[in-house]
């Protein structure tokens, strides 16, 4: 469990610097700590969490040196903390209730030529999963199981798009290299992080004072976010001292037990966007913003006008976090998606799966968590060039990127000391063979003298007392935990504090 200084951290933390942008000398900046290998598997998920931890933590780190002047703090990484923050609905506690994670049907299933998997968490996705196969509302398990069973797998994912639900058809890694939005995803850099414009005046942040060290103090960032990836980021940003405000749609209320996770430190409002008086308070709202951060799959709010370019013509200086599943170009471009059905698609699952060629999936929905610390770096990283330079900025990053940068330049080998994946090669079509880990879920108390009680708290919030994972983000003079905990969903006024 000692410490490792710089570069021992891995290559996913430099590579993911460089993405960013960031001064390559900075990285010498980082410390990483505890025993490595808590997230296992045969990918390289270990180096892809303590990564991007690490350069959202260094990001926050030279945002506070602008702000404070002198040197960049130093930062640690501990990988206990990033193996516990990176299953953090599993630790979750509400007066001692677990929260459940996946509803009935979203899950596997035989289809007549292989597996498809199906997402089915909001009612609106169930209902529109039922229609499509031509089943009725109350239908369960069995009723699914036995209409899959006989359609072909990619049927089955067109049909279900079709009708506005969710369901991917499982494909090895050369089968998604070969698929027109594989090949899409495998054109594009892990992150797009620059300028929108020629240009505008600098960002003049004040001095920071006192203790902890919130270096996104006095910033304002509108959350147009769901589920875990945006949310992660926004409720990071919220640990730095934003002040976030998430938006829902009245008619499309977020689960409040996924809230009580992800709303840390933030606000929580309901805007009908497609009304009046709804649009009007939105732009009073980013009137005042610095950050907008949204997560709907790309073109769906443009007709409310929040295109990047629009927001940023609207609010000059603005920065524009963007995050989708499947990224911004390709056929699927425009399609909703979910971590689950990312590991599905790009042949996550079927490095992972086991012996008898079951599916498998990564020990932690590490897409949506390890994306979530790169999108909230990247709004960090724009803040600090806007010291310097002015100007809107953009940001776009989508799951399937993450999930291209674990399989093809994490994952030939962890060169971090983590062994997640080290030294195993590859057999035919892109699946990994050899002695490597099988797919587990995270490692238990004890495992490797690590044990997730160290990096949990107990909370109390307006809705009860919460056990929670702590933040991974960790500088000096760090905050060590959220200045509010998670309150009911949408249940603020919108209204900056």
């Amino acid at each position: 469990m000692g410490q490792r200084q710089g570069g021992g951290g891995g290559r996913g933390t430099a590579s993911a610097w460089a993405a960013l942008g960031g001064e390559p000398g900075l990285i010498e900046r980082v410390a990483y700590r505890g025993p490595g290998g808590l997230l296992p598997a045969r990918l390289a998920v270990g180096t892809l969490a303590r990564g991007t931890v690490a350069v959202c933590a260094l990001a926050a780190a030279e945002l506070a040196a602008a702000r404070r002047g002198g040197p960049v703090p130093a930062v640690r990484v501990d990988d206990g903390a990033v193996a516990t923050a990176f299953v953090s609905e599993r630790h979750l506690r509400i007066d001692g209730r677990p929260v459940s994670a996946f509803a009935p049907l979203s899950r596997f299933w035989r289809a007549g030529d292989g597996w498809v998997r199906t997402h089915a968490n909001y009612p609106h996705h169930r209902a529109r999963l039922l229609r499509a196969l031509g089943l009725p509302d109350g239908a369960g398990a069995p009723e699914v199981e036995a209409e899959l069973a006989g359609r072909a797998a990619e049927e089955i994912e067109e049909t279900v798009y079709a009708a506005g639900g969710l369901a991917v058809a499982a494909r090895t890694p050369g089968q998604w290299a070969r698929h027109p939005q594989g090949a899409a995803v495998a054109a594009r850099p892990l992150l797009t992080l620059g300028p929108l414009d020629a240009g505008g005046p600098l960002r003049v942040l004040p001095p920071l004072v006192g203790h902890p060290v919130r270096p996104a103090a006095g910033l304002r960032v509108l959350d147009l976010t769901r589920v875990i990836a945006g949310p992660v980021a926004t409720r990071t940003l919220a640990l730095l001292g934003a002040d976030v405000l998430r938006i829902d749609a009245p008619q499309l209320p977020e689960s409040q037990d996924a809230h009580h996770d992800t709303g840390f430190g933030k606000r929580s409002t309901a805007l009908d966007l497609g009304s009046a008086a709804g649009r009007a308070t939105f732009e009073e709202l980013l009137a005042r913003a610095d950050v907008v951060v949204t997560g709907y799959r790309p073109g769906a709010l443009d007709r409310f006008g929040l295109a990047p370019e629009e927001l940023a013509a609207r609010r000059p200086g603005l920065v524009v976090a963007r995050l989708s599943a499947w990224g911004d170009d390709g056929p699927w471009g425009a399609r909703r998606g979910f971590d689950s059905l990312v590991q599905v698609a790009t042949g996550i699952a079927a490095v992972e799966a086991g012996p008898d060629g079951t599916p498998g999936a990564l020990p932690a929905q590490a897409l949506d968590h390890g994306t979530g610390y790169l999108l909230a770096a990247a709004v960090l990283r724009a803040l600090t060039e806007q010291t310097r330079t002015g100007g809107p900025f953009l940001a776009t990053l989508s799951l399937a990127r993450t999930a291209h940068w674990l399989m093809h330049d994490l994952s030939e080998g962890d060169g971090d000391g983590g062994g997640d994946g080290e030294g195993q090669g590859k057999g035919e079509d892109g699946l990994r063979n050899g002695p490597g880990r099988p797919p587990a879920g995270a490692a238990e108390p004890g495992d490797r003298g690590y044990d997730p009680a160290d990096h949990l708290r107990e909370t109390v919030g307006p809705l009860g007392r919460l056990r929670h994972a702590l933040p991974p983000v960790c500088f000096d003079g760090a905050p060590d935990t959220w200045a509010t905990p998670p309150g009911r969903v949408a249940a603020d006024a919108p209204v900056w504090r």
